[in-house]
């Protein structure tokens, strides 16, 4: 398998060692002992002081896919409707995720490369009058960051609709209250900001929420409702993963004791400042709606991507591709999680600026 000296891809990020340690235990059964529900409930503390937020915190099994199912299956029926806000892929595929288990789902879309415009989503919802409006806080294909997650909460709620809110990549390297934003359930995976490996997903759950979803009453694999109550009850719906939850209490105690923001904020600066000086492109029509944890730049006209990737993998250096419209036209660097690292970065776009022919 390669390995990459200078991985800077936007996740799953590399595994720092301090986090790797957690596998190099051996552990009981999470099923059995009262230490894993210890393990469990320091999680979830840690997590809500992560998000800002009072809002039950649900930490599952399984890539962060789970969870962006988890949250239209366990709110919306078919029939229901729904709202996806959309300035990029990530976006769309929320309303693809709904229609196909029978909602009728709507897509109020703005550019790749823009954010979106809290008023004209609040005149498409209050003309669709959706259950549910969902939205992405970092388009990581795009490398932008949704500014107005705030009005965008406040919007769901005048129509009585749930905020659910993919910060999947951007949770712990962005600036995010999921309480002052009014999200009810917001998604975070373990493989980006958290550096661990892609196995853990946690979800916060309002009270609002909670209502819906008991009243739904979903219950396949993902459904929330037997999560709720876990380190009280002792119980969970199936075996939990305990050496990625130590791993997990790892990264969130250094995330919430440290600078976390500052740190993707500096790094990313740094990318998008050598992509500047190498005549690279930014992607986002403007720097300041450009994520902390992502950025992403437009292939060199001279260059494909593929004779781009290849030239950087010759170099020890991986990077990201892209998928959908945006396939062989932009490409992106991640400087999130243990990646968010100014010396780092700095190697990998030195690299980039040689290969692409600017010194």
């Amino acid at each position: 398998m390669e390995h990459y000296r200078i991985g800077l891809v936007p996740g799953p990020v590399r595994v720092p060692a301090s986090i790797l340690q957690a596998w190099s235990n051996d552990y009981g059964s999470s099923d059995l002992e009262p230490e894993f529900f210890t393990l469990y409930r320091s999680n979830q503390l840690l997590t809500q002081k992560l998000l800002h937020t009072s809002s039950d915190i649900v930490i599952t099994s399984g890539e962060a896919m789970s969870i962006l199912w988890a949250a239209l299956k366990c709110t919306l029926r078919p029939g229901d409707k729904m709202l996806a806000v959309s300035s990029g892929l990530f976006g769309e595929g929320f309303a693809d995720m709904a229609r196909a288990f029978g909602v009728s789902a709507e897509v109020c879309a703005f550019p790749y490369d823009d954010v979106p415009d809290p008023q004209k989503v609040r005149e498409h919802t209050r003309a669709f009058r959706p259950r549910v409006i969902t939205a992405v806080h970092c388009e990581t294909p795009s490398g932008t960051l949704t500014p107005c997650l705030a009005e965008l909460g406040s919007i769901a709620h005048e129509v009585g609709a749930l905020f659910v809110v993919d910060f999947v990549s951007s949770a712990g390297g962005a600036e995010l209250s999921v309480d002052e934003c009014g999200i009810d359930i917001g998604l975070l995976g373990s493989q980006k900001v958290l550096s661990l490996t892609s196995s853990l997903s946690i979800s916060s759950i309002s009270p609002r929420a909670w209502g819906v979803i008991e009243t739904v009453n979903y219950a396949g694999y993902e459904a929330y409702t037997g999560w709720r109550n876990v380190p009280e009850s002792h119980y969970m719906p199936y075996t939990h993963d305990w050496h990625a939850m130590k791993a997990l209490n790892i990264s969130l105690n250094a995330l919430t004791s440290g600078d976390s923001l500052l740190r993707h904020e500096k790094a990313a600066e740094l990318c998008r400042d050598m992509g500047r000086e190498a005549g690279l492109r930014l992607f986002p029509k403007r720097e300041e709606i450009c994520s902390p944890t992502v950025t992403a730049f437009y292939v060199p006209d001279h260059m494909t991507w593929p004779e781009l990737d290849a030239a950087l993998r010759e170099r020890g250096v991986a990077v990201g591709g892209n998928y959908g419209t945006l396939a062989g036209r932009v490409f992106r660097i991640g400087h999130m999680g243990s990646q968010a690292d100014c010396e780092l970065v700095s190697e990998g776009m030195k690299i980039i600026a040689q290969i692409t022919g600017k010194r």
